[in-house]
């Protein structure tokens, strides 16, 4: 299961949007239900699939111990932000109104594939996060010569 694509959609006036066809036809493939949380590092939500959420749960439980307060709070909060969600039968996501709020969404949104996750962006917030062109090749270009 693969997300990619940069697609913009709308939000009704009760928080609901559909989840673009490219990304539902995942869905299609027997996931039933979505995690959604803040992003850590962005101002954006972040949709995971519920196999992929369990995934990194497993890898973050696997990197922090249960008997250090650190470690455990650090834990609680990323489980605390999270919530279950699921398409209805149209395909629409309900989005929670404390979500939107944390990202400044309003009405119009942007979904893009990130691979196994999904982001939800406020529309003219996604347009600040892309590198120009010459600065992402500068980039890659430093990131690939050294792992190889």
């Amino acid at each position: 299961m693969q997300f990619i694509g940069n697609i913009e959609a709308k939000l009704d006036a009760k928080g609901r949007v559909f989840l673009p066809a490219a990304f539902r036809k995942c869905f299609d493939e027997g996931i039933s239900r979505m995690i959604m949380r803040k992003d850590i590092f962005e101002n954006c939500l972040v949709l995971y699939p519920e196999t992929t959420w369990n995934n990194q749960l497993v890898e973050l439980r696997a990197h922090l111990s249960r008997w250090n307060e650190r470690h455990q709070k650090l834990y609680r909060q990323f489980v605390s932000e999270a919530e279950s969600l699921a398409l209805d039968a149209n395909g629409r996501l309900l989005i929670p109104k404390r979500y939107l709020k944390m990202c400044s969404i309003n009405q119009d949104v942007r979904f893009i594939g990130m691979g196994d996750t999904i982001e939800v962006w406020a529309k003219e917030s996604a347009d600040e996060v892309f590198a120009d062109a010459e600065e992402m090749g500068r980039e890659l270009d430093k990131i690939m010569e050294i792992r190889h």
